[in-house]
This record gives C-alpha cells, sequence and structure tokens, in this order.
C-alpha cells in the first residue's frame, strides 16, 4: 500500500511584523514557519494505516510544493516516521501561492507515485483556503471525502470507511473504495514526536527535489491557469479607538445611552 500525504510548511506572523516593499507579501524575517497543523494529523493517519496493514512493501511518502526552506516540514515528517520526500518548486511560477496552480503541481507529483491513498488536510492555517485537497481530486478525477474525523481501512474490501463533519455536530458515514482522496480534519488522532535519533536519520531518507518540467508541466501553462492573483497585502485599518468612560455609574450609564442613540440615528 502506497499512501501520499500533501502537507505544506506555513507560515505565522509575529506579534510585529512588517510587509515587503512591493506590497504583495510579509517581510520573511517577520515569519516563522512550521508543517501545517492539518496535516501533522494527516500524517500520523498515514503512518498509523501503514502500521495496521503491517509487512514489507508499504510505505508513505510526503509531498510539498515549495521552496528549499519547505525541506525542513519534509525532514520532518521524514523524521515522524514517512519513508520519502517529494519537493517540487519553481520560483517564478509556483511563488505566487495561487490554489489551482498549486493543485497542479500536487496532482502532477502524486500522480507520478501512483498511490493507493492520497491525505491532504483539511485546510492551511495561513492562506485558510481549504481547497487545494478538493481541487487535487478532482485533477486526478478521484473520488474524495472532505472533513475526515475517523478513518477505518478495510485491506481485504480496498475500502476506507469515514466519519466527517457536517453542519450541526451531525456525522455521515461513508464507505469509498480506493483510490480515493481524503482531508483531514484536526482531533482524528493524536501526532506523534520525532525522537532525536529520528531527526538525525532523517536526513539520510530519500527527498527529490523536482520542478514542474520533470513532471511534464509547462511552466506557461500553469500561469494560465491560475485563478487567482494577488494585488496588494495591508495590514487593517484601525479605527478611532475606544472612549474610556469616567464618572459615576449613573454617569456612565446615560454616557452609554448617547453612544447607542448616536450609532443608530448615525
Amino acid at each position: 500500500m502506497k499512501i501520499v500525504v500533501c502537507v505544506k510548511q506555513v507560515a505565522a506572523l509575529d506579534d510585529e511584523f512588517e510587509l515587503r516593499e512591493d506590497g504583495l507579501g510579509v517581510d520573511p524575517d517577520s515569519l516563522e514557519r512550521d508543517l501545517n497543523e492539518w496535516d501533522s494529523f494527516s500524517l500520523e493517519a498515514a503512518l498509523q494505516l501503514r502500521e495496521q496493514v503491517g509487512g514489507d512493501g508499504h510505505e508513505v511518502v510526503a509531498v510539498t510544493v515549495g521552496d528549499e526552506e519547505a525541506e525542513d516540514a519534509l525532514l520532518g515528517c521524514l523524521a515522524r516516521g514517512a519513508d520519502r520526500a517529494v519537493r517540487v518548486w519553481d520560483e517564478d511560477v509556483l511563488a505566487r501561492g495561487d490554489v489551482l496552480v498549486t493543485a497542479r503541481a500536487l496532482a502532477a507529483a502524486v500522480s507520478r507515485e501512483e498511490p493507493d491513498l492520497v491525505l491532504c488536510g483539511v485546510q492551511s492555517s495561513d492562506a485558510v483556503n481549504g481547497a487545494t485537497g478538493t481541487a487535487v481530486a478532482g485533477l486526478l478525477g478521484l473520488p474524495r471525502v472532505a472533513v475526515v474525523k475517523q478513518l477505518e481501512f478495510d485491506s481485504a474490501a480496498g475500502t476506507v470507511t469515514v466519519a466527517r463533519e457536517l453542519e450541526g455536530g451531525l456525522v455521515e458515514r461513508l464507505r469509498i473504495a480506493l483510490p480515493a482522496l481524503l482531508t483531514i480534519q484536526t482531533g482524528i488522532n493524536e501526532p506523534g514526536y520525532a525522537t532525536l535519533r529520528a531527526i538525525k536519520q532523517a536526513r539520510e531518507k530519500p527527498l527529490e527535489a523536482l520542478e514542474p518540467s520533470d513532471l511534464g508541466l509547462d511552466p506557461g501553462e500553469l500561469e494560465r491557469v491560475a485563478g487567482a492573483r494577488l494585488e496588494a497585502m495591508a495590514p487593517p485599518e484601525r479605527g478611532a479607538g475606544a472612549e474610556m468612560l469616567e464618572g459615576s455609574p449613573a454617569e456612565q450609564a446615560n454616557r452609554i445611552l448617547e453612544l447607542v442613540r448616536e450609532r443608530v440615528t448615525s
């Protein structure tokens, strides 16, 4: 059994941050990077499935779209138990972070692996699009189930039975034939931690760096399929601030009443 886990190294803002001069992003010095939380649960689900199947010939492959810094996230996946890792990057095309472009690069890398199961996080903590996994499934023509919070594998039938979250606390239970793609929700398991020895050994595992052309993708075509282009990024406008109320409780209550009337009539 081969399981591909699509992961992302996400960026978190420092308490104080600055934008780049071109206004199209945040200064890298103001960012902290780590493996996306949802992807951490996806990886753990893949590792547990591999353990359940047992025996030789089963592997977990972590795949990402990112620059060299993203290898830190892949090394973390390898340290926790992934067998191999693949990184796809092109500075001119993939750096824009468009969901459709990223999904096409991931789909090409996944297709090359011919996996039995593809796992993605429901969303990333920085972009919060929640669309990449769905787009990859569509591009590959795979059946897809989103927001999976429970997963059971039947090796004899070649199916997975999943429970997924619905609105209002409802849970939907589905059985789906493999190959398939699932987007994993946080809380499905308890992600493990890598030992110091495993972290050192991770650098000895295969980590392949590819360009879109290595996967048969035309960079020009990737640019043409972009669904969105970032025009500008800016911090939210600050309001007038808070008004500190002084005086007795009765005076403060009267002032609150005045403010409410001003807002209602304005």
